[in-house]
């Protein structure tokens, strides 16, 4: 199996009333100790009302992060391209390319909450409409061409881009996929990787995961692109600790906002969950397969059953809640890393076979290594005497 990545999607989603100078301190030093556990990837979101997800700006806590970090790589996730010029959007991720030294990634969707888009005239209809066109004009843009358009929303002319981009392949770009099958069509048209962000929480989205894939395929093939399984990335809740109870009582931090949040606050249907209570919310994360609160054995399950329902996919990124503190979530991310992630990385049982092998020789090895001892005393023995 190809060596399968791992990351973190951080929305994020942060307890309104808190100090949000520290929260971005906060997830920023969580990148920081996620960049020196080894994660491949770390994406953050656009949002702009709700008071739970208080990113304004992916590209700043991209530019944030790559002065802290050394290897991972940042995405957007997502830039709401809807509520952008698009010459704008290709303009700053190309600086960003630069300024990260190729770690830049560029996650679009149409924007998730109608409380972001209603602000600026548009509705959800109106935000996935305008998700196509201004991909296409953002693709034209760093390829190097000339666009001259005009949208619903923006008039370029004669638009092109001062600088190329540092990267050489293009950085990754993917697009967002939830519910519908929009994002596996534009990503499959243009041979673009899929963020499958919303998959795993609920029955049905779960079972849609081959579909989006065959999605993409038939509509590569349509278009002449090529889709590679690499560029699909899955998002998935998950809270690790050495034991379940442990781990269902560290979500007791946070766990109830979280599932408030989605279930009265965000008008955003396909991040459908349930629970009236704290058990009933880990009992829905658990029960329902569509994360884990536990141990690093249930995890590495989900990990397994996420390849076996999808087919098989590049990336699996963890989900950035705060339903534990954040001490107890560094912890979580280090026990995944340390015992999980090398499952599926090929790490892990080169190191079990060498101690199998070492075990099935010991009896004989420890002989010879008696006899030797017992050679070297008599040789000595022998040369006292003379």
């Amino acid at each position: 199996m190809a060596r399968l990545k791992f990351g973190i999607f951080l929305a994020p989603v942060h307890a309104p009333g808190l100090n949000p100078t520290l929260l971005f301190e906060q997830d920023l030093e969580l990148i920081e100790h996620l960049d020196r556990l080894g994660y491949d990837e770390a994406w953050f979101g656009e949002h702009h009302s709700a008071g739970s997800e208080i990113y304004a700006s992916p590209e700043l806590m991209i530019a944030a992060a790559a002065q802290r970090t050394r290897q991972i790589k940042l995405g957007t996730g997502v830039t709401s391209i809807a509520y952008h010029n698009p010459l704008w959007v290709a303009d700053r991720m190309v600086q960003l390319d630069h300024m990260t030294r190729g770690r830049a990634m560029l996650g679009v969707g149409p924007g998730s909450l109608p409380t972001d888009s209603a602000m600026i005239g548009l509705d959800p209809t109106r935000t996935r409409e305008l998700l196509g066109t201004n991909l296409d004009i953002i693709l034209r843009l760093l390829r190097g061409e000339s666009v001259t358009a005009e949208t619903p929303t923006h008039s370029l002319f004669d638009a092109r881009l001062q600088l190329a981009p540092y990267s050489d392949p293009l950085f990754d770009i993917a697009v967002a996929a939830v519910a519908s099958p929009t994002g596996a069509r534009l990503a499959g048209t243009h041979g673009l990787g899929l963020l499958s962000i919303g998959a795993t929480l609920s029955a049905d989205g779960f079972d849609a995961l081959a579909h989006h894939w065959n999605v993409m395929e038939e509509r590569a093939a349509a278009a002449g692109a090529e889709v590679d399984r690499a560029g699909w990335r899955l998002v998935s809740p998950f809270h690790l600790a050495e034991t379940a109870d442990q781990a269902y009582r560290e979500v007791e931090y946070g766990i109830e906002h979280w599932f408030g949040y989605f279930q009265k606050v965000a008008a955003f249907p396909q991040m459908a969950v349930s629970g009236d209570n704290v058990k009933e919310m880990i009992q829905f994360i658990d029960e329902a397969g569509i994360g884990v609160i536990g141990t690093p054995d249930q995890a590495r399950a989900q990990v397994q059953r996420l390849v076996d329902q999808s087919g098989g996919f590049g990336s699996l990124l963890l989900m950035g809640q705060d339903w534990a503190d954040p001490a107890a979530t560094k912890r979580s991310f280090e026990l995944f890393a340390r015992e999980v992630a090398p499952h599926f990385q090929g790490q892990a049982q080169p190191t079990v076979d060498a101690a199998r092998r070492a075990s099935e020789v010991r009896e004989g090895h420890s002989k010879a290594q008696l006899d030797a001892v017992a050679h070297m005393t008599e040789k000595y023995e022998q040369e006292r005497t003379r």
